[in-house]
């Protein structure tokens, strides 16, 4: 029996499929492991680059997994359900990472009663940094957190939450990498504008990035404190934080994140 079959291998299904892979004491092994993927081609790349199994069929792979990776997007939903409902039964756990598709909706299609996890990963699961955020289903209790908390574990941070918070949570979290990416753009740019080469302009902003993020990991740390402790007063820091306020950096990131999770609502509708 597949200990866990992963359907989609997109993105955030080779994400995850790589952090659980990684490391010195993997989740899983490669022989554990089945990537359901349609396109012949993305599925030739992950049995040659992760050693798994491939097939385009997701009934077989879901009839004979212990634990169900859903990955898909939203609107694959519906019919992948209805083309694997004699493959379900209730001694498997669904986990699902599809955005915005609510447990409610997932147990619906589900035949029987099968236990759901619904979970948020973000794409720094792929380099074990994640956060993956969990909620349980109806039919999923302390037994199937903690077995998706383990699966997750080693790929980044876990936090339990209400399901009514997954939104605000894809918002913040799921898209968050997203945001530092753009923001590196951004620097990088600004380098090359003062007349820095691109090799160094990005060399200089990843490192500031890495070492930014490390400060924030330490205990008691404060964004706040920190951000006040580099800006002196009349110096270079606190000319660019007025231009950012000037220019409304700041709400604009709100409004930003509010748009996330609203998108998000409306998918899951």
């Amino acid at each position: 029996m597949t200990k866990l079959a992963i359907i989609g291998g997109g993105n955030m299904g080779e994400a995850l499929l790589a952090g659980l892979l990684a490391g010195t004491e993997p989740r899983f092994t490669a022989a554990e492991v089945v990537v359901v993927e349609l396109a012949e081609e993305r599925a030739a790349y992950l049995r040659e680059r992760y050693g798994v199994a491939t097939t385009a069929e997701a009934g077989p792979a879901i009839r004979t997994a212990e634990t169900v990776l859903l990955t898909v997007k939203p609107y694959h939903v519906d019919d992948l359900f209805a083309a694997v409902a004699d493959d379900v039964n209730d001694n498997q756990l669904f986990v699902s990472a599809v955005g915005g598709v609510r447990i409610a909706r997932l147990e619906a299609l589900l035949p029987g009663k099968p236990p759901v996890v619904r979970c948020m990963p973000n794409t720094p699961v792929s380099v074990g940094r994640g956060v993956v955020a969990i909620s349980a289903g109806t039919y999923a209790g302390d037994a199937e957190l903690d077995y998706a908390q383990s699966l997750f574990d080693p790929v980044g941070k876990v936090v339990r939450v209400e399901e009514t918070r997954m939104d605000a949570i894809t918002a913040l979290s799921g898209s968050g990498p997203a945001y530092y990416f753009f923001l590196t753009e951004a620097l990088i740019e600004a380098g090359i504008l003062l007349g820095l080469p691109r090799p160094l302009a990005e060399e200089l902003v990843k490192a500031n990035a890495a070492g930014a993020a490390e400060m924030l990991q330490v205990p008691d740390a404060d964004a706040v404190r920190m951000r006040a402790a580099v800006t002196s007063p009349g110096g270079a820091t606190i000319a660019a934080i007025r231009q950012f306020e000037e220019r409304g950096v700041r709400a604009a990131v709100m409004a930003a994140i509010e748009a996330a999770r609203d998108r998000a609502a409306e998918m899951g509708r």
